[in-house]
Formats: structure tokens, sequence, C-alpha cells
């Protein structure tokens, strides 16, 4: 995957979130509490998994992030590229990279990866070439 495909990533990411942002007046149906809740108690799951040795394409790791996919479909249903935008957009904005790295210094380049794996075997959404953004 080259700058290219990052490229693709994050204009599909930018793309579709403002769709999803506009459709559904900044998000208003989603409970961020509960939201903020699930994203602790999973992200705290990676941190264990993490340092267990585990890697990102292992088996419990791949169900981990179909958690994680399941909550950012609470916002909208992204794309593969924008899902793989979304962790690039973690790992290269300061904010999001030091939430992350409050949990572990390494989840953000772990959860990247195996959010990696995740889109390139083609779970949680579909084609990027034909999706469409849900509110």
């Amino acid at each position: 995957m080259g700058n290219s495909y990052e490229d693709e990533c994050r204009r599909s990411l930018a793309e579709e979130q403002a769709k999803s942002l506009v459709g559904t007046n900044d998000w208003e149906h989603v409970d961020r509490e509960r939201v903020h809740h699930d994203w602790d108690v999973l992200y705290r799951e990676i941190t264990a998994f993490l340092d267990g040795g585990s890697l990102p394409g292992d088996q419990q790791i791949q169900e981990l992030v179909r958690r994680h996919f399941d909550i950012v479909c609470r916002f909208y249903t992204p794309s593969r590229k924008a899902y793989v935008g979304m962790s690039l957009f973690c790992a290269e904005d300061e904010a999001m990279r030091a939430f992350h790295d409050s949990y572990h210094p390494g989840l953000v380049e772990f959860l990247g990866a195996a959010i990696k794996v995740f889109a390139e075997q083609g779970a949680g959404s579909p084609p990027s070439a034909g999706a469409e953004a849900s509110a």
C-alpha cells in the first residue's frame, strides 16, 4: 500500500464523513457516551492482546476489529478505504494519537495494521468503489 492508496483512503474518509455529517445533523443520532464507553472497553481488551504478543492479523484481533468497525457504524458505514483512512487519521492527528497512546504507546500502529488487514480481507464494509456512506 503506497502513498497514493493512503491518499485515496484519506480522501474517502473526508468525503464520506462530510456526507454523513450533513445527512445526520452532525451525527445527532449517536449516543456518544455509550460509544466512548464501548471504545474504552474495547481498547483495554486490544491492549491486553497487544501486550500478550498478538499480531494484527490474528483471528482474535480481527474479531476485536470487527467490534471496532461495528462501533464506527453507529455513526455511518464507511467504505473499506474510509475505514483505513480513519486509522491513518488516528495516527496523524495529534489529539487522536494522544488518546490512543493513553491506552498503550503502540495502540495506534497496531490498530491501524489490524484495520488494514480487516479491510483487505473485505470484512465489514462494502467495496469502496460502490460504497455509499449511510446515515
